[in-house]
């Protein structure tokens, strides 16, 4: 044992050490040493893929209230005056009782469309002479002063504005901050800041309960794949539209950050980079805890292709809201997002699992999350966990694909990929853990290349060889079955438990003399090309030689086979129905009569390659192959097609067998029984098995001496079967002794000096 695992590590300890080096490069990558743009790119479009195989469920929670085409269509384009918003406000408030509502549009200036500045102006100029003019204006002051009304449909309900950064200036008002600089009592966090912002005019947000950032920031590629809750702006953090939605629809009493220890426990590095974990929702039920990483951001998690066919939030037409045309219960209770899916107002976002997704729905996304306290985030032990991972796998990849076989390697390698991957998609679905999988993934792949390229460049010349030497010998497949494990087999002699054959064609001189040269070789080679299929192809045999009209086979070697007499015994029978079938074609042709004799024997046998330095071959040689060729020259005597040893057919027990006799042949002292196999005992009737059962009562009797019971017995099986030389052979035998009685010492055998 030991022995064969030094030879392993030898020729093995190559790729072994490529496959090592290899993860120890991936684990610098998954150890945050290493940062290859590759790799990188390949986690971000996987991490896009989790989320696209992910199945989608309508949340009934969060509803959006679309400003589509169809409401365009009928309201008039966008943006809408502030009496048509009001009016919507007041459906959604009081006619439905919404939960909250967040608005993803901003209204940063006055809304002069009713008209009313103007004729204001014409009673104080032009027209100040005109009688009752001012009185009127005061009396329609209210119905056309538009910001008026939707800061009534705004008070006192839980509305909240949405509002953009920018890069600089300042518009509009902000509405107050979540915390201040001042309220963190020293520490600082690692936001995002803006120095400007487009927010809503005074009124308005004066009138609303809060508002929230619905700016998005996208990545280097322009996706967005997360967002800032918090944004600073001066002195102050504000939250997004998502997350003061949801402050407003449960009434919360503060959003602060929650820290990883108190302000004296905090290191210098931990205070410069802000030591946050997360960020905390207090409202009257409790506190939603939300995940953070850099920069105060959270990973949005995409659900469904998006739109209202996405099948993750419901979308309700915004005319319908104003007609009422929506069931009640649709919306009662619900938060709603007011926003567009009309692609001429510019509010289609590029995300992992669509480049063309409302950027409405990215804030509905993020507010399931929070209700849900489900956030798909990298846990403390994300970068343990992945070095752990592709150490792993690459250990055992490195070690087991350079001993196994091609077809066992795919499989190894198909199956730690799709384990790797499915443990990746369990944490992200079941544990809200994101990890990166595009390192243990490529490792995998590397490895693979890397072991078939090897075998490729340095073993197949060795294959190559392998089906040089033995393609003439075995059929292809054995060929290739050998092939893909070369070290297994070897031409080096050795001794094993084989089955041999010898067949010869009976009469061959006289049908050499009665054919031109041209037709003989055509006879001859039309006869060896069928057996050897026989012997090749049909059960696997190795052609070892033709000696002029004989050929040698055996089974059992190169490749093992345990039922080697089975394959022997098979592929006899099936020969004699091949040469019957040629015998019908040849005589079709005025050809001679072709028949053959078959001898087979099974035992232990030298194997290998053997002769001289000027020729080789791989072939059996020991006293069993030797009986094996006597038995096929005994057919002739017995008038059989095949002839067993004793041992094939105790080891081929599956077909029914024709004792012939105890012989001694020419060199052995010892005496073997020999048989005829008829068939496979499932296939033997009930004549022929009633017929062996008869014959082999009738030798018991030749044994026993009793010439005349036996002479009776054999009489009836010769009228039986007339063709059966078999039994003509016994019955001059048991004339013989009745002439000449062999004694009572007699052992029944029968001895052949000759070959």
């Amino acid at each position: 044992m030991l022995a064969r695992v030094r030879k392993s590590a030898r020729r093995h300890a190559a790729r072994w050490a490529l496959g090592l080096l290899l993860t120890a490069g991936a684990a610098l990558q998954a150890a945050g040493w290493l940062h290859v743009d590759t790799v990188e790119r390949l986690d971000t479009f996987i991490a896009g893929l989790r989320m696209r195989v992910e199945p989608a469920e309508l949340d009934p929670r969060v509803v959006i209230v679309d400003i589509d085409d169809r409401s365009l269509a009928q309201v008039g384009r966008f943006p809408w005056s502030r009496d048509v918003m009001a009016r919507l406000v007041t459906q959604l408030t009081h006619e439905y009782g919404v939960a909250a509502v967040g608005f993803d549009v901003s209204f940063p200036e006055p809304d002069n469309s009713s008209g009313y500045g103007v004729l204001q102006g014409l009673a104080e100029g032009e027209l100040k002479d005109v009688p009752g003019l001012e009185r009127q204006l005061a009396r329609l002051q209210p119905r056309m002063d538009y910001d008026g009304l939707l800061a009534q449909a705004l008070a006192g309900q839980p509305v909240v504005l949405g509002y953009a950064t920018s890069g600089s200036g300042a518009k509009g008002v902000l509405p107050p901050a979540a915390f201040t600089v001042a309220s963190l009592n020293g520490r600082t966090l690692d936001a995002y800041t803006t120095p400007g912002y487009e927010a809503n005019i005074a009124r308005l947000q004066q009138a609303a309960r809060g508002a929230g950032i619905f700016s998005v920031l996208p990545d280097r590629d322009g996706v967005v794949r997360s967002t800032p809750l918090l944004q600073r702006i001066g002195d102050g953090y504000y939250p997004t539209l998502s997350l003061a939605t949801v402050a407003a629809a449960l009434n919360a009493r503060a959003i602060a950050p929650l820290w990883e220890g108190t302000v004296d426990t905090l290191s210098a590095a931990q205070r410069a980079s802000g030591g946050v974990d997360a960020i905390a929702l207090f409202h009257p039920d409790g506190a939603i805890r939300i995940p953070v990483g850099e920069g105060l951001t959270t990973t949005v998690q995409f659900r469904g292709p998006g739109g209202p066919s996405g099948g993750a939030f419901r979308y309700v037409s915004a005319v319908d809201v104003l007609h009422g045309a929506v069931p009640r219960d649709a919306l009662a209770g619900v938060i709603v997002l007011v926003g567009t899916t009309a692609a001429g107002l510019n509010d289609l976002r590029a995300t992992p699992v669509s480049a063309v997704y409302p950027g409405v729905e990215v804030h509905a996304n993020l507010i399931k999350s929070i209700l849900d306290g489900s956030f798909k985030a990298r846990p403390d032990f994300a970068a343990a966990a992945e070095l752990l991972q592709v150490l792993a796998v690459g250990v055992l990849l490195a070690v087991a694909l350079a001993v196994l076989a091609p077809a066992w390697s795919m499989l190894l390698a198909v199956a730690t990929a799709l384990a790797v991957a499915w443990l990746n998609y369990w944490l992200y679905s079941a544990h809200d853990a994101v990890l990166n999988v595009a390192m243990p993934l490529l490792l995998i792949v590397a490895l693979f290349v890397l072991n078939v390229a090897w075998g490729y460049f340095f073993e197949v010349r060795r294959g190559r060889a392998l089906v040089s030497r033995f393609g003439e010998y075995v059929a292809p497949e054995l060929v290739a079955e050998m092939a893909e494990n070369p070290e297994r087999y070897s031409m080096d002699g050795e001794s094993r438990e084989l089955t041999v054959m010898f067949v010869d064609v009976r009469g061959f001189t006289t049908i050499s003399e009665g054919l031109p040269p041209k037709e003989l070789r055509e006879y001859i080679n039309r006869y060896l090309t069928a057996m050897s299929e026989d012997i090749r192809d049909s059960h696997r045999g190795t052609l070892d030689k033709y000696i002029g009209d004989a050929v040698m086979a055996f089974w059992g070697a190169p490749v093992p086979f345990a039922d080697h007499a089975y394959r022997g015994v098979a592929t006899a029978l099936l020969m004699q129905a091949t040469a019957a079938r040629l015998n019908d074609e040849f005589v079709r042709r005025g050809w001679p009569a072709l028949a053959i004799g078959i001898g087979l024997n099974s035992g232990l046998m030298h194997v290998g390659d053997m002769g001289s330095s000027i020729r080789r071959a791989y072939t059996v040689m020991g006293d069993a192959v030797n009986l094996g060729a006597r038995l096929e020259g005994i057919t002739k005597v017995y008038s059989v097609g095949i002839c067993v040893g004793a041992a094939t057919r105790a080891a081929a027990p599956q077909f029914a067998y024709r004792e012939l006799d105890l012989v001694r042949v020419k060199g052995k002292h010892e005496p073997v029984a020999i048989f005829e196999p008829v068939a496979l005992e499932q296939h033997v009737d009930a004549a022929t098995r009633a017929e062996l059962d008869a014959w082999h009562a009738a030798l018991a009797l030749v044994r026993a001496q009793r010439w005349s019971e036996a002479a009776a017995s054999i009489e009836g099986l010769r009228a039986a079967a007339p063709d059966r030389a078999l039994y003509a052979l016994y019955a001059e035998r048991i004339a013989h002794y009745r002439a000449h009685p062999p004694g009572a010492d007699w052992d029944g055998v029968t001895t052949f000096a000759t070959k």
